[in-house]
């Protein structure tokens, strides 16, 4: 999966975990046809090439968007047989059902396309066929989704042990995999906190990445270039609403998602506080008016919706209300753009309570990674800045962007449901208060918080 780019000296093909997902949608017995959804730029495309290459004898790729002479093939009708014969006469070549891998991508452009997925599966279900797209608008037009006929994956920006593997950072990324069996040396700590600060200003995002590798020998052009490439894709994103959304749609969902910066800023005690919906679009100032636009952008993968529990007992959904949420970017760097946060500023973690908001978008990345479905508590004046539940047990994480691990709403929260564990995330090494059942991670740690709360209850019960 790894090629080292010898002149450039960082991996051109980087690995993603996501391509376990993938293997294992290619093995199940009961497989249907799949679509991977996400922002654009996460990286659906490449993965899929190198899906192809990896797990099959051939792959034959085809782009909607790109080849404008594909949709005419779903007008006559969406019978997949004829389909594929249209499809081996334009390959000059056969598509073998049972070995090969079929990819649709930017499937969005074609969406008779997309409805045709449905007759894939029931005509055709031994062929492997992959779909991929942003799906804005879609899920908004009158195409006829195959609800129930397809399997669905949704691909998140690179983890940040993805980065530290495609930075060349191999040893230090298997220390965090080994984690707790190996103890993180103070020296490999101090490391992977520098490299999450750049992380920070990095974020996810495969295309950023790259580029940020290509030149990190001088960290300041690096960062710079980095940035610069952000900033187009925002204005590619904000393109993209236009293209799906007619002009005065487009300008809300610009609107709504311009917010989340502004509204972060807002609170100042680090944590992110309640979506509020007045002053985002001029006289709209109720959850209903901006619902849509709202669900649009979680839809098309561009922001991370949370909502808020009023409780700490299971389940957590009969505690939400549907208006209350907490909004966050899908990408930590593209949220440094849109911030208007200097590279330097991030680099030197010097802009005040705002580092709150970034350690916090930061581990909601991470956990959505391990396809958990994320919570937030507040109460009164307490908030907690995630629930989590692990084997019918609550855990509360508390998120701190600095040293300090003063706690005083993860106090408020054991006083009240007394879980068996709490958990707080700060820029501290690892260590663990028996006496309070507190353990203390390191932010960089956000993606194995899951795995790690497993084995610590399964330890604890045996």
């Amino acid at each position: 999966m790894l090629r080292k780019n010898a002149e450039l000296g960082y991996y051109d093909v980087m690995k993603r975990s996501f391509i376990h997902s993938l293997y294992s949608w290619k093995n199940s017995p009961d497989r249907k046809p799949l679509i991977i959804r996400g922002a654009r730029q996460t990286g659906k495309t490449c993965i899929l090439n190198e899906f192809g290459k990896e797990y099959f004898p051939h792959y034959h790729y085809f782009n909607f968007e790109k080849d404008g002479s594909l949709a005419p093939l779903f007008d006559y009708d969406l019978n997949p047989k004829r389909i594929l014969n249209e499809l081996n006469f334009r390959l000059n070549n056969a598509i073998d059902l049972s070995q090969d891998l079929v990819i649709f991508d930017e499937i969005q452009a074609c969406p008779r396309a997309l409805s045709s997925l449905k007759y894939f599966n029931e005509d055709l279900p031994e062929l492997a066929l992959c779909s991929a797209g942003s799906l804005l608008g879609i899920h908004l037009s009158d195409a006829s989704f195959p609800v129930g006929k397809v399997d669905m994956l949704f691909m998140q920006p690179m983890s940040f042990i993805e980065f530290l593997e495609a930075n060349g950072d191999e040893r230090y990324a298997h220390i965090l995999q080994e984690f707790p069996k190996t103890p993180i040396p103070e020296s490999v700590h101090d490391y992977l906190w520098a490299q999450l600060k750049i992380y920070f200003i990095i974020g996810g995002l495969p295309e950023v990445v790259k580029i940020y590798l290509a030149r990190k020998e001088n960290l300041y052009e690096a960062l710079l270039a980095a940035r610069e490439k952000q900033e187009q894709l925002i204005i590619a994103y904000h393109a993209d609403m236009a293209k799906h959304s007619g002009k005065v749609n487009a300008m809300h969902l610009e609107r709504i998602w311009n917010s989340i910066p502004t509204q972060l800023a807002q609170s100042q005690d680090g944590s992110a506080h309640k979506y509020r919906f007045k002053d985002v679009i001029p006289g709209a100032s109720r959850y209903d008016r901006l619902a849509t636009s709202i669900d649009w952008l979680e839809a098309a993968g561009l922001t991370i919706k949370i909502p808020i529990s009023k409780s700490g007992n299971l389940p957590f959904s009969a505690y939400v209300k549907e208006n209350a949420f907490k909004l966050l970017c899908f990408d930590v760097g593209i949220l440094g753009a849109i911030s208007g946060l200097s590279p330097q500023v991030i680099l030197d973690y010097d802009y005040g309570s705002y580092k709150g908001y970034f350690a916090e978008n930061f581990v909601a990345q991470e956990l959505l990674i391990t396809r958990r479905k994320l919570y937030c508590w507040e109460e009164g004046e307490s908030e907690v800045e995630f629930l989590l539940e692990e084997r019918g047990n609550v855990i509360p994480i508390e998120v701190k962007s600095g040293w300090s691990t003063r706690a005083k709403s993860l106090q408020s929260f054991k006083e009240k449901y007394r879980p068996i564990y709490q958990i707080i995330l700060s820029a501290k090494n690892f260590s663990f208060d028996k006496g309070r059942q507190i353990y203390y991670y390191p932010l960089y740690l956000s993606g194995h918080l899951p795995a790690l709360l497993s084995d610590t209850i399964h330890n604890t019960r045996v």
